[in-house]
């Protein structure tokens, strides 16, 4: 049986977390298509994931892996306005930019966007992130996880920005690199 990517990346939950051990979830599925990884590394998905892909690959339905992490309820990112120092440093992490702020000012979580995938916390210097269960949130007592096809598009397009802008710096540096080379002949 061939299994499609595709079709297993639409059962995962597309938070983009990595904690699977795979940089995205499509990435994921890709392994698990390729018979490369369990299907039991998705701690976002949880019971739910697995028995959903149990049933699409039939692989036979595993506890989750706990080296991946824990299954547990959704969470939030949110921002201590207070403590934040505005460094930034949350922004880059973010998968789906859930993050919006600029240098040396306050930073807020679009908490209705954020997949609540946690990478946005560790490289905060002042810990001022915490993660909150989803229904605990201050700004939204009733916010869901954003749609997991939404979820997938704001990756998608922040991973073709990343990689734009990559090339545009590189771009810059070869044409540097060629006048540099030109007025030293």
């Amino acid at each position: 049986m061939t299994l499609d990517a595709q079709a297993i990346d639409a059962l995962l939950p597309q938070t983009q977390c990595t904690r699977c051990g795979y940089p995205g979830c499509l990435q994921y599925a890709a392994a698990i298509a390729n018979g490369e990884a369990d299907i039991n590394q998705c701690p976002p998905g949880g019971t739910e994931t697995i028995i959903a892909l149990s049933e699409l690959t039939g692989r036979k339905p595993a506890p989750l892996n706990h080296d991946n992490g824990l299954e547990a309820a959704p969470t939030v990112a949110f921002i201590d306005e207070e403590r934040c120092i505005g460094c930034t440093k949350c922004l880059p992490p973010c998968p789906v930019d859930a993050i919006v702020g600029a240098p040396r000012l306050m930073h807020t979580v679009v908490a209705g966007l954020c997949t609540g995938c946690e990478l946005c916390v560790a490289p905060c210097p002042v810990d001022c992130i915490v993660m909150l269960p989803l229904l605990a949130s201050p700004a939204h007592a009733a916010l869901a996880l954003p749609p997991a096809a939404d979820s997938r598009r704001r990756f998608e397009a922040h991973t073709e920005r990343i990689a734009r802008r990559a090339a545009e710096r590189a771009a810059v540096l070869a044409d540097k690199k060629r006048g540099a080379k030109t007025s030293q002949e």
